[in-house]
């Protein structure tokens, strides 16, 4: 080890957010690249799951329905998504929301990101379960399409498959639901550094940067 080398500054960030949301997409994105940007930080994310629509069925809804009953029709969703499409191409996503026919319920998705965590994999499952959404159109609130990620991330896809047939998880994903809105949390994403400093929203990377230097700065690392 080179003694003259800076000590690694390591920084707990929750990310409070919905898979099924493209702003939460976004978001995990640009704090990505606010990390590269800050090589010095070894970051801890933790994954806390919100449910946007608690309610859903497993089937989850008609995604025309849903957008008509939150946007208040197809040309105000038109326009953001031509907005979140031109932010995402500067974050290497490729949003098709021409591809989306439902919006699924995201419990088991989050259930599943839980249990990419017990094998180290929580970062990429959350990536890949995004992708596979908001790029290829895939319904991941379905059983197998999840096991088929989890699979292609290198899980046990049959103790996937015997986890997601139980209800594993599911009690802590809705706890954690409930405590985000009990601390105040209405929107996601939502980023929390060092149990301290909070922010809301797909904020660009250099505003993620600075939530960074103030954590860094306080000395809330070890």
């Amino acid at each position: 080890m080179n003694i003259l080398s800076p000590p690694r500054i390591r920084l707990t960030i929750e990310v409070v957010f919905d898979l099924v949301c493209p702003w939460c997409f976004l978001g995990t994105r640009r704090l990505r690249r606010a990390l590269r940007a800050r090589p010095e930080v070894t970051p801890e994310l933790v994954w806390r799951p919100f449910l946007l629509n608690p309610e859903a069925s497993s089937a989850g809804v008609a995604r025309h329905d849903y957008m008509a009953r939150k946007f208040g029709g197809e040309d105000r969703a038109r326009r953001l998504h031509a907005t979140l499409g031109e932010l995402g191409r500067a974050e290497g996503i490729p949003f098709r929301f021409d591809l989306l026919r439902r919006v699924p319920a995201s419990m088991d998705a989050h259930r599943v990101v839980r249990f990419a965590a017990r094998h180290g994999a929580a970062d990429a499952m959350v990536d890949a379960l995004f992708l596979a959404h908001f790029t290829s159109g895939s319904d991941i609130g379905d059983h197998g399409t999840l096991v088929a990620i989890g699979g292609a991330l290198g899980l046990d896809r049959v103790a996937l498959r015997r986890f997601l047939a139980s209800q594993s998880e599911a009690e802590a994903v809705h706890a954690e639901n409930l405590r985000a809105h009990r601390l105040g949390i209405n929107g996601v994403p939502c980023f929390v550094v060092s149990g301290r400093h909070a922010i809301a929203g797909a904020q660009e990377p250099e505003v993620l940067e600075r939530l960074l230097d103030v954590a860094i700065a306080e000395g809330e690392w070890a």
